[in-house]
């Protein structure tokens, strides 16, 4: 089984993507902020990350960045989920080494798409 991890500060939208992944029988944890995220990481490295750009402590594009830069965790596939939707927002977080990207707001059905191509990559 998968192992995701949610990284969203803001409450509603980090619960409404936990229920939907849970529901398709995902194994799924969260953090509120980027080094909550990298600690979690760290102990238990998950198999994608769904990532928010703006948050406190350390931003999205960071957390992304240290995840790819560790030998240790350089495989874990990083989804940016954002409301920055500039195209320099997505060229970015592609630079960082983000997998993919999304934008908000999002159907779930795109993010279950995106999260299964992802995911199939590494099969």
């Amino acid at each position: 089984m998968y192992k995701l991890l949610v990284v969203e500060d803001s409450p509603v939208p980090r619960q409404m993507i936990l229920e939907m992944l849970k529901s398709k029988k995902l194994q799924v944890r969260s953090a509120e902020d980027g080094v909550e995220a990298l600690e979690q990481v760290k102990l238990d490295p998950p198999d994608l990350i769904i990532l928010d750009i703006v948050m406190p402590k350390m931003n999205g594009y960071e957390v992304c960045r240290k995840i790819k830069n560790d030998p240790a965790t350089k495989d874990v596939l990083v989804l940016m989920c954002s409301s920055k939707k500039e195209e320099f927002d997505i060229y970015w977080g592609m630079k960082q080494g983000a997998d993919d990207y999304i934008t908000k707001p999002f159907k779930s059905k795109e993010l279950l798409v995106k999260i299964k191509k992802l995911l199939l990559s590494r099969v």
